[in-house]
């Protein structure tokens, strides 16, 4: 007797072709990463890299470790959650990096406290109406700065139609030079206590899981997060359905730029003092994060979820490089090796279902 057919068209429902969510192959990735740090310590250093093995130590686990994997890619980490948003709707973003620059100059010219040891501030930037002004001030100030560079962005690339690529590149090279103008490329330093208290500790952390929880919520259950997934999918379908595209667009870039001015307050909070170069290459280890988290540089598919776990495969490589004491330049090559692969596992991954389609 023949068997039954089911669903549409007589077509049969397959378990077996039932794809696995990427967010869990990401973290399959993770597991065996950590796993492989692990036994490389045990076997080249004789030490644990996850558990306390040595006399004198209590707990389970090197809590200290863990702290520093996820502190040290909790900045990039609040960039990477707007990086992958514009990346889904299927564009980019360069600029991050020198916006984190641009904005801890600004704010902390505004967070600056009038007094050090008793004596005038000698890094003073304004006079002393801006010394010692509430919190809200510099945190406003900063974000003011994102929404500044995020509506340049969002407005060139939505209603002139430039790629993204070039957009950002040239806000990127033009934020960078106004960091360095605003001080005539001097270091803005002592900030006020509540300021500092911003970066302190793993306030950092705390910040970026509050941010991740946050946007994963939007990105999956609001309009703003549906939109966001239909323009990356197919723009002209979107448009055709009603959706105002070039206003979400910019909306989107405007977005990820705040989130990169949190991520300069935080920064500029952490080491107590503001430099022109921050935030050098954080646009692409930003990028990298969402790439190996699985989202897809054609837009249209990826998660917030993916780029926490992608930013905590940065963290572990960084941190078991350190652990096996090898040598700063094997970090980056690895990182880029590492980025390379999930760009081919993700073309790989499209073609795969198109065959199957």
């Amino acid at each position: 007797m023949a068997e039954p057919a089911h669903g549409l068209g007589g077509l049969k429902y397959d378990p077996s072709k039932k794809a696995r969510p990427q967010e869990l192959n990401v973290f399959i990735a993770f597991l065996i990463i950590v796993a492989a740090f692990e036994v490389l310590g045990r076997l080249i250093i004789g030490e644990s890299f996850l558990f306390n093995t040595r006399e004198g130590t209590t707990g389970l686990f090197n809590t200290q470790r863990l702290s520093i994997i996820i502190l040290q890619v909790a900045t990039v980490g609040i960039i990477a959650i707007g990086v992958t948003q514009v990346i889904i709707t299927g564009g980019i973003d360069l600029s991050s990096g020198s916006v984190v620059g641009a904005t801890a100059m600004v704010a902390m010219s505004f967070a600056q406290t009038a007094l050090v040891n008793g004596n005038p501030n000698p890094k003073a930037i304004f006079g002393d109406w801006a010394m010692d002004l509430p919190i809200l001030i510099p945190i406003l100030v900063g974000l003011t700065c994102g929404l500044i560079a995020g509506l340049i962005n969002g407005a060139l690339i939505a209603y002139t139609k430039i790629p993204p690529f070039i957009a950002t590149l040239g806000m990127m090279v033009s934020a960078r030079g106004f960091a360095r103008w605003w001080s005539t490329g001097n270091p803005i330093s002592f900030p006020t206590e509540s300021y500092n208290a911003i970066g302190s500790g793993m306030r950092p952390v705390f910040i970026f899981i509050a941010l991740a929880v946050l946007f994963h919520l939007i990105m999956t259950y609001t309009k703003y997060g549906k939109h966001s997934y239909a323009i990356g999918s197919n723009e002209q379908a979107t448009r055709m359905s009603g959706i105002n595209v070039d206003r979400h667009k910019v909306l989107v870039y405007v977005i990820a730029a705040m989130l990169a001015s949190i991520a300069a307050i935080v920064v500029s909070s952490k080491g107590q003092t503001a430099q022109a170069n921050m935030g050098v290459m954080y646009e692409l280890d930003a990028i990298a994060m969402a790439v190996i988290g699985g989202i897809s540089l054609q837009g249209g598919r990826g998660s917030i979820i993916g780029t926490v776990i992608g930013a905590l495969i940065f963290g572990v490589i960084i941190s078991g490089f350190t652990f096996l004491k090898l040598d700063a330049y094997y970090q980056e090559m690895v990182k880029g090796a590492i980025i390379v692969g999930a760009v081919v596992l993700d073309q790989w991954r499209q073609k795969s279902r198109g065959a199957r389609a």
